[in-house]
């Protein structure tokens, strides 16, 4: 069943709602920055019973946070950002749920299998989530790695999910196109999820309210989550509050991913 998921990202060390397509080596165009650090989210997760929300590493210098977080919320908070073969077992030993993996798994815009193999048989398919953020083009939804800067020859479609679901016990997909500019979620990229998933699948990007919850809800036939990042009240924004997201995940009875496995 649908449900709210929450999110904290981190980007020069510091909290930050980002729009996402202007991430690059230079900066990052941001909605929102926070006063406060990423424990202070975490504990606020974890005294309201949020469950499977994602940690993610924008670039370079998060490091503390990170460790602040995941120390925070033991086991609450999914952590992306630079996963590897050589780290993937520090997160989860320093508290993370899961590890969230994308450009790992390509070497430029090819995937590979093999990388895939060995970081999902090193974690455990259990402890593993696969990013497939990605955006549109003529040829379909095709996955954007390298801080959604580099399109993939990858497209989202329902082979390609069939494949990748016995590695991996989630998938995380933003819709870059969208991600920041509260101009309304990807409703046919969450319908066609809908259609095409099999295991927790969490969405993101464009959400303005609660409203959106209800319409994911509806897209996906249930079988979709939703993040609602910059139009958060703890985040700045003024279309929600977490109290709300909170409430109605208790009302239509949401099951976190992370308590399905």
């Amino acid at each position: 069943m649908t449900a709210f998921r929450p999110c904290i990202d981190l980007h020069q060390g510091k909290v930050k709602q980002i729009v996402g397509g202007s991430l690059s080596d230079s900066g990052a165009k941001a909605n929102f920055v926070s006063d406060h650090g990423s424990g202070y989210y975490a504990e606020l997760y974890k005294n309201t019973g949020l469950q499977g929300g994602h940690l993610i590493s924008l670039g370079q210098n998060n490091q503390q946070s990170v460790l602040d977080a995941l120390t925070s919320y033991p086991k609450g908070l999914q952590f992306g950002g630079g996963v590897n073969l050589d780290n993937a077992l520090n997160y989860l030993n320093a508290g993370a749920s899961k590890v969230i993996v994308t450009s790992y798994i390509f070497e430029g815009n090819q995937f590979s299998w093999e990388k895939l193999s060995d970081i999902s048989a090193l974690v455990g398919p259990e402890n593993l989530v696969l990013d497939l953020s990605c955006k549109k083009t003529n040829q379909g939804w095709m996955v954007a790695t390298n801080r959604w800067q580099t399109i993939t020859n990858v497209k989202i479609d329902a082979p390609l999910i069939g494949l990748l679901q016995p590695y991996c016990a989630e998938f995380l997909i933003h819709s870059a196109d969208v991600e920041g500019l509260q101009a309304g979620i990807d409703d046919d990229l969450v319908s066609a999820l809908g259609q095409i998933v099999s295991i927790p699948t969490t969405y993101a990007g464009g959400a303005t309210s609660l409203r959106d919850l209800d319409r994911v809800k509806e897209l996906s036939a249930g079988k979709v989550d939703l993040t609602i990042g910059s139009a958060l009240d703890i985040f700045g924004g003024s279309g929600v509050t977490l109290d709300e997201c909170v409430k109605w995940n208790q009302q239509n009875n949401a099951e976190i991913g992370d308590t399905l496995v």
